[in-house]
Order: structure tokens, then sequence, then C-alpha cells
């Protein structure tokens, strides 16, 4: 165990988001995402019985978003008006907003098969247990200036 460190974030996943550089992206996907499949290559951890916002609330308490870019995307529903959200999705954008000073309109919905496209180059998946469709978004990590509390 580590003081200060989210229990929920294992040495796999802490080792993966450390090694990430700026710019680097990290998927985090509900249960039903093809995270085999489009993770080919790449670290998938697993984090089954966990919903999206305690997995992503665990992530960005270490994990800096990429802030001179666009720093999150999600998948966008299918079927539904551009700029329709899920509740789910409205509750990560707000968590997004208060873990990373991302705000909503710097976060891109991203239709299905582009955001497939977007997960193949990431740098790891992150597969919750989360059962609630189109929960998966994308975080490109930003960087950290000044000094660093020890």
């Amino acid at each position: 165990m580590l003081k200060g460190i989210d229990p929920l974030l294992s040495p796999e996943l802490l080792k993966v988001l450390a090694e990430m550089g700026h710019g680097d992206a990290v998927v985090l996907v509900d249960a039903n995402f093809t995270a085999t499949t489009l993770g080919r290559g790449k670290p998938v951890i697993r984090l089954p019985g966990v919903d999206l916002a305690r997995a992503a609330s665990a992530v960005l308490s270490v994990f800096p978003l990429d802030l001179a870019e666009r720093p999150v995307d999600f998948m966008a529903v299918c079927g539904q008006p551009e700029g329709y959200r899920t509740p789910l999705q409205q509750d990560m954008l707000a968590l997004c907003q208060r873990a990373g000073d991302a705000l909503p309109e710097q976060c891109e919905a991203v239709e299905r098969f582009a955001f497939y496209e977007r997960v193949k180059q990431a740098y790891a998946i992150v597969q919750t247990g989360e059962l609630q469709p189109y929960a998966n978004f994308l975080f490109r990590k930003g960087v950290l200036t000044g000094a660093q509390p020890a």
C-alpha cells in the first residue's frame, strides 16, 4: 500500500500511467467494449466490478490531462442528435472538469467507429465493469510543470 494513492490504482495500472508520455492516451471503457481486439499489442488492464466514474476518479487523481490540446474524447451515442449526452457522460464530463480542469467544450464526442480508430492509437486500455452503454472515454496525458511535492 502507498500513502495518498487510491487503492484502486494497482501496481500494474500505476506503472502504465507512469510510463506514458505527453500526448499518450489511456482509454477507460465499459464492460462490453471490444478491449482485447482493439488493444492488441498494448496493455489491457481489467477492473471488473468497478464502475467507470470510480475508475476515472482514481486515474485522474494521478493523471494530468493535456490542456494544450483536446484532452478528452468519448464515444458519441448512435442514433441521437449531435450534442446528446447520456447521464453518465454528463457526470463524466463534470468529473473531468473537477479533476483536471478540462472544460466540457474541450471534450469531444466521437462517432463509434472513429472512436475505435483512436483507441487503436492509444497507449493502454482500462476495461471497467461499467454496464451502461457508451461509457467509453479517452484521456490524453499532459505535463506537470514546476516543483512537485515530494
